[in-house]
């Protein structure tokens, strides 16, 4: 709603850019710590209404997502659960995007299973310690870091992960058991044991897939609900609408529903869930030590177990969260600060971590729900979080007859976006096709000395071994004189941008155009008399 989108925006317009002078305690810096405040006063009953919908619509979406992630992230499935709520509150008060939803992904349940050993005591202190670098970085103001991060190593990341969770659930497609983990020998003892497919499990898991992407290509092809509409049309396509939302939901219970089926008549094609811890989790400090049938693994001794996770995971956290953000931020023509961002999603992981919670981020999938279900301001996500706790409080015993190739059908369909094939093909035609010639314009240098000589020397060399040519335009007199008496090979200029173009821009095969050898000794002595 539009001004929703300017509540938002005038809470953040004072962000970065506010003067050092301005009261810690003033309004505007108030809101820009509670960006609650910016919209609050001006809620109104339409955006209720919206913002109830798009939170329902999530948490049919969240809730089966969550147990799924749990299986990747290699924990009992009631951590899914623990990990999907917490989000949904803190956000409410300091986040600054009225889209994002905060919870469990598939790259970070990735991360936490390589991470934790799948353990839940190490994903509980992995997702304390976690938020407690996303918060210093949002308190010193780090947020600008993550745009040093390189747009390919990011695509790279996502394609691969989507690749590594998507064949990971392979086996629970087919219904194969005893599979590894490590993912080449994933592959190794799949295909080894293919022939041990459970048929069962295999067909509910395709029809499962066929299901969820009928309904996605539905969503994408509904016309939307205008009120202009006939009662009976607006009717028909809003439950079309509702349905193919949330399709994930509709998908596990139908499920679910089939194995309970044969459940009764005493015969189950399908490896199920099997039990979910009751009720909602307790409240406790995060465990800071581990007592196993070995002994006690101290503090200092989880911590080095962990290793680079403790960088990585919290850096991926806040890299998938800010771009969901800033995605969504740029759709709907609205700004976010990603110091707030960073505050939200790392006092989100603290807290989580006193409810069992491993580490979150933002989710894509599940904030694309949220933006195209018409939400007005982060308010939405309180509708999703108290759904994720009556399911805790009253659903777990149902989730036993979940079978697991619905819950693999449901992690594979929500990673295949990930997988980009534009971002390969567009790398192909950058880097393996290689430029012939490079112009490097001068016109701003000038001055050098002999350190950047010995520099551009080695250049020319490496390029020419590359084959590929090196030209200088609008070199200014001082800096020609110098590099035409240091007699560097393959050493060529242009005066000007079109000069070079017109002789570089030759035939394939041919060799870049070179200044003949008497013009440059002619010019050289034309510059030392100068």
């Amino acid at each position: 709603m539009p001004s929703s989108v300017t509540a938002l925006g005038q809470a953040r317009s004072s962000g970065p850019g506010m003067a050092p002078s301005a009261c810690c305690c003033s309004p505007a810096a108030l809101q820009r710590r509670l960006p609650i405040l910016a919209w609050l006063p001006s809620y109104s009953l339409q955006w209720l209404k919206m913002d109830f919908v798009a939170g329902l619509s999530v948490g049919l979406t969240a809730i089966p997502q969550a147990l799924a992630y749990a299986e990747v992230a290699g924990l009992p499935p009631q951590y899914g659960l623990y990990s999907a709520f917490m989000g949904c509150f803190v956000y409410f008060f300091l986040g600054t995007s009225r889209d994002v939803t905060l919870g469990p992904t598939a790259i970070m349940s990735l991360l936490v299973s390589f991470y934790t050993f799948h353990e839940p005591a190490y994903a509980v202190l992995l997702a304390f310690l976690s938020g407690c670098i996303q918060l210093a970085m949002g308190v010193l103001r780090l947020g600008f870091l993550l745009d040093f991060i390189s747009y390919p190593v990011i695509k790279g990341f996502t394609s691969a992960a989507a690749v590594t969770i998507g064949f990971g659930q392979i086996k629970n497609l087919l219904g194969l058991q005893n599979i590894p983990r490590p993912f080449f020998l994933q592959v190794y003892h799949t295909f080894l044991r293919i022939a041990e497919t459970r048929v069962g499990d295999a067909v509910l898991g395709l029809v499962c897939m066929l299901l969820l992407l009928v309904l996605k290509l539905m969503r994408d092809h509904v016309p939307p609900v205008h009120p202009e509409m006939p009662p009976g049309v607006r009717l028909s396509r809003g439950l079309v609408w509702a349905a193919t939302t949330a399709r994930n939901a509709l998908v596990v219970s139908f499920a679910a529903l089939v194995a309970y089926s044969f459940e009764v008549t005493g015969y189950q094609p399908f490896i199920l869930t099997g039990e979910t811890a009751e009720g909602l989790p307790p409240v406790r400090i995060p465990p800071f030590s581990v007592t196993t049938a070995n002994g006690t693994i101290s503090f200092t001794e989880m911590v080095q177990d962990m290793g680079a996770g403790l960088a990585v995971v919290p850096l991926m956290g806040l890299l998938e969260s800010i771009a969901v953000a800033k995605a969504f931020a740029s759709q709907n023509n609205y700004r976010i600060d990603a110091n707030q961002e960073l505050l939200a999603i790392g006092l989100t992981n603290m807290l989580g971590s006193l409810v069992s919670s491993y580490p979150v981020t933002g989710s894509f999938g599940r904030t694309a729900v949220n933006a195209q279900s018409g939400v007005c301001t982060p308010a939405g996500g309180l509708v999703t979080g108290v759904l994720v706790l009556l399911s805790l409080d009253y659903l777990t015993s149902l989730f036993y007859y979940i079978p697991k190739s619905a819950l693999a059908a449901v992690i594979i369909m929500a990673v295949a976006p990930l997988f980009d094939t534009k971002i390969f093909r567009t790398l192909w035609r950058v880097k393996m096709s290689p430029p012939r010639c490079l112009v490097l314009e001068c016109t701003h240098v000038c001055s050098i000395d002999y350190t950047v000589v010995l520099g551009l020397g080695e250049l020319l060399q490496d390029f020419q071994k590359q084959g590929v040519a090196l030209a200088f335009v609008g070199l200014q007199v001082p800096v020609l004189r110098v590099l035409l008496s240091a007699d560097l090979k393959g050493f060529q200029y242009f005066s000007t941008l079109e000069e070079a173009e017109k002789h570089l821009r030759q035939e394939p095969g041919t060799q870049p155009y070179n200044i003949r050898e008497d013009s440059i000794l002619d010019q050289k002595v034309a510059l030392l008399k100068a």
